[in-house]
C-alpha cells in the first residue's frame, strides 16, 4: 500500500497508474498521516497524477487527520487549476474541517484571490464562520488583502 504513496511523492506517474490498475481500492486508502492518494497528489500540486486518481472515482471529500479535504489543501497552497479540477469533479466547496474552516476561508487566509473568485462563483458560502467566528472576508482583511468585490455573490 505504501508503494502508491511513495510513487506519488516521487512523481512516478506510470507507477501510480500501475498501482491503481492492479488494485483500484487503493484510491481511498490512507497513509500514516491520514492522507488519501488524492489528498497527497493535490497537496503537492501534481496535476497529472491528480487527474489519474480522479479517473478512479475517489472519495473526493475524504479528510486527512486534521479534517482537511483535497480542495482545502489546494486552496491553502494556491493551486488554482487543481482547485478547479476538484470542483468540476464534485468537491464540496462548503465542506468544513475540524475547526469549521472551509476552502474559502483557507483561500482568503492565504491571499489566493483567483481561487476566492472561483469558489464564490461555484457557490461557496461567504458567510460561513470558522470556530473562532471569522468569515473568509474577515480573514482576508486580517491579512491585509485587497478584497473589494471578491466576496460579492454574482448571479
Amino acid at each position: 500500500m505504501e508503494d502508491i504513496f511513495n510513487s506519488i511523492r516521487s512523481e512516478e506517474v506510470e507507477k501510480v497508474k500501475k498501482n491503481l490498475n492492479k488494485n483500484p481500492l487503493l484510491v481511498n486508502k490512507k497513509d500514516s498521516r491520514g492522507s488519501t492518494p488524492l489528498l497527497l497528489a493535490s497537496y503537492y500540486g501534481l496535476e497529472e497524477i491528480t487527474k489519474i486518481i480522479l479517473d478512479y472515482t475517489p472519495d473526493i471529500d475524504a479528510k486527512d487527520a486534521s479534517g482537511n479535504t483535497a480542495l482545502m489543501g489546494v486552496c491553502f497552497k494556491g493551486y488554482y487549476d487543481i482547485a478547479k479540477l476538484l470542483i468540476e469533479n464534485g468537491a464540496d466547496v462548503n465542506e468544513r474541517n475540524f475547526n469549521d474552516a472551509t476552502a474559502l476561508i483557507y483561500a482568503a487566509t492565504f491571499g489566493q484571490k483567483e481561487i476566492i473568485k472561483l469558489l464564490v462563483e461555484k457557490g461557496a458560502d461567504v458567510l460561513a464562520k470558522d470556530n473562532r467566528g471569522y468569515t473568509a472576508e474577515m480573514h482576508a482583511k486580517n491579512q491585509g488583502l485587497e478584497i473589494s468585490g471578491l466576496f460579492k455573490i454574482t448571479q
